[in-house]
């Protein structure tokens, strides 16, 4: 070998080192784009179903604290996690999802204080919350077979819910993903495979 194609030969190896660097550094990105994208969409297909298809099929229930009267166990912005239970298993310090008997008949979540069964067989309950002084200044008439008692707490999971809910919210995810599925659709339209050497001397053969 001349030393002329020496010369060249030391010349061009660095020059294809520096090219492959970026493409290398451009397809570690992408994967991480597309493993972030991936999990997004997994994360929130397991959320629509455990809030919109859950309920329907294992017969749970969700709900958001909105005060903080079952502090520190139970914070506003949490979200509760019921399941039925029969009545007849009550217990005191069970802590339940109830319709209260006055005001606005709103669900309260609280824990039992008091249970006694009626002459007619109904049971009656009293309940507090833990963060409150006194109990609840009411009795309630559990007229059905089961109750819902409280299973788990996801911790502010309610808030985010109420603000994913939100019309405006909604309206930019509806947007976001229509624009995302435009652009990805547009940039496979447009991407072009790009033509190696060899394939473009056969073609001018």
């Amino acid at each position: 070998m001349s030393s002329t194609a020496v010369a060249r030969h030391r010349a061009v190896a660095p020059a294809k080192a520096k090219v492959a660097a970026p493409a290398v550094r451009r397809s570690g990105l992408r994967r991480v784009g597309h493993l972030m994208s991936n999990l997004a969409t997994v994360v929130c297909l397991v959320g629509f179903l455990a809030l919109a298809v859950g309920p329907h099929v294992f017969g749970y229930r969700t709900a958001t604290m909105l005060t903080g009267s079952m502090s520190p166990g139970i914070n506003p912005g949490d979200m509760v996690v019921t399941a039925p239970k029969p009545v007849a298993d009550l217990r005191v310090g069970d802590v339940i999802s109830y319709q209260i008997p006055v005001e606005d008949h709103r669900v309260e979540t609280h824990r039992v204080t008091s249970i006694k069964t009626r002459p007619d067989g109904l049971v009656q309950i009293q309940t507090k919350g833990d963060a409150n002084e006194a109990v609840d200044p009411w009795t309630a008439v559990l007229t059905e077979d089961t109750v819902y008692e409280v299973q788990t707490v996801i911790p502010k999971a309610g808030s985010v819910i109420r603000v994913l809910s939100a019309p405006l919210i909604q309206h930019a995810i509806l947007w976001g993903a229509l624009g995302g599925v435009l652009i990805l659709g547009f940039s496979m339209i447009w991407k072009k495979k790009p033509v190696a050497p060899g394939d473009e001397r056969s073609r001018e053969s």
